[in-house]
């Protein structure tokens, strides 16, 4: 697999693929990132289906992000995105969104999808100002707590939506 790098004012971020001695930094930072975090059975159930895929960055010898993402026949949807807090700020997540939005095609899957949920305001403003636009809210969407969700998507420019056919709801009339 190609690696990509990001330059910062650190050691240069490769992504590579999620390998099993990854999981204990990756669970690390998960559990470092979210009030209530995956278990490492939900990694592991999660990446044993065949459409899902894992991918880590890695800083010298260190994890210090991860991205669970599946593949769709016309969309890649996240998962599951976490900076470890230590490595924040240092385009480590834009990198990792930046090598999913390289493996879009016009020709094949031309979106990103993605579920946040309402209270993480960072992660909406990290995403928007990525390229996503939220087009539909989930009631409910989080069994943990009830929260709802805000589906956010990304388009190749040139693309029609998912939401595109729909009546323009307030949030999208923010997002634009």
């Amino acid at each position: 697999m190609h690696t990509s790098r990001v330059q910062s004012d650190t050691a240069p971020v490769h992504i590579r693929w999620m390998i099993r001695r990854d999981m204990s930094e990756v669970l690390q930072t998960e559990q470092e990132s979210f009030t209530y975090p995956w278990t490492e059975d939900d990694f592991l159930h999660c990446l044993r289906q065949r459409n899902c895929i894992g991918m880590v960055a890695e800083q010298g010898d260190r994890v210090v992000g991860y991205v669970i993402y599946e593949l769709h026949k016309t969309k890649l949807h996240v998962l599951n995105l976490a900076v470890h807090p230590g490595s924040r700020r240092q385009s480590v997540g834009a990198h990792m969104v930046q090598k999913l939005m390289s493996k879009l095609s016009s020709h094949r899957r031309s979106r990103i999808t993605l579920d946040v949920r309402e209270s993480n305001l960072a992660a909406q403003l990290f995403f928007r100002r990525l390229g996503f636009l939220a087009v539909r809210v989930l009631r409910g969407y989080y069994e943990d707590t009830g929260e709802d969700a805000y589906v956010m998507e990304y388009l190749l420019p040139g693309e029609v939506g998912e939401s595109s056919d729909e009546p323009v709801n307030r949030i999208a009339q923010y997002d634009r």
